[in-house]
């Protein structure tokens, strides 16, 4: 199986001597093509700080990280923002559209940044939008859909061009319940059809038993995994709450 990511002993350390907090203990993982990784943990775990280090939002204190056989510690600003844009794609609880853009503005833009050929977003548009099923909204504005078919126009954004790796921080946090299932579907479908590999950070175990596998983080460090197999996910659903429970109580015993 290819590599997608891999993570050696990642240390992520805010704060100088004598008042020090460590988000990340000693994290290492891999994740590989097609894979599609769902972190869980308990607010203040590092889930968050595990995602903005992997996506190069920021930088770890120690360690390796490789995205796609390259290192990311190797490569200048230039490079970096290069790298970002054509191998890593995002997905934020928030949106973040431009309002002054059209829905087909705010998808093609990644390409339109990358100088590709015209027939080429065209093409790739056409596919993104009957991925997510937003065809009939490419000419609306941001202030003219909602929170649903918003969260679905980033999402294509972030696909558009293929990435290697796509992360979502906490997309369905922000969507009511049918929005949420609809791009979950959607991500899923991706997944499966496309073999797109995704990393989504989640406090639900609902949109989390959409995926094939999911980290536990306690405390900067995993605290254990699990992966879906054969278990349909409304069973894949009810482990990822027993993990949960029996998390909670070894915090519970901590205090």
């Amino acid at each position: 199986m290819e590599i997608v990511l891999q993570a050696k002993n990642v240390r992520k350390v805010y704060g100088i001597k004598g008042n020090v907090y460590t988000a990340l203990d000693n994290i290492s993982l891999e994740i590989t093509r097609g894979d599609f990784v769902g972190i869980m943990g308990p607010s203040g775990a590092g889930k968050s700080t595990l995602l903005n280090v992997f996506s190069t939002i920021d930088k770890p204190t120690s360690g390796e990280i490789q995205i796609s056989g390259q290192e990311l510690e190797t490569m200048n600003e230039q490079q970096m923002s290069s790298f970002r844009r054509d191998q890593l794609g995002f997905i934020f609880q928030d949106y973040n559209l431009l309002d002054t853009l059209s829905v087909r503005e705010n998808i093609i833009l990644p390409l339109a940044l990358a100088k590709r050929p015209v027939k080429e977003m065209e093409t790739q548009l056409e596919k993104v939008a009957d991925t997510f099923g937003i065809r009939d909204i490419l000419d609306k504005y941001p202030n003219e859909i909602s929170g649903g078919q918003k969260q679905r126009t980033a999402a294509s954004r972030a696909i558009i061009a293929n990435p290697s790796l796509i992360f979502a921080d906490e997309p369905t946090g922000a969507l009511d319940s049918k929005s949420a299932t609809d791009l979950l579907e959607s991500l899923k479908e991706l997944n499966e059809q496309e073999h797109s590999t995704i990393m989504m950070v989640t406090h639900d175990a609902y949109a989390a038993s959409f995926c094939k596998r999911i980290l536990f983080i306690k405390d900067g460090a995993i605290y254990t995994e699990i992966y879906r197999g054969t278990k349909t996910r409304k069973e894949f659903f009810q482990k990822i709450l027993d993990v949960l429970a029996k998390l909670g109580g070894d915090m519970n015993d901590v205090i």
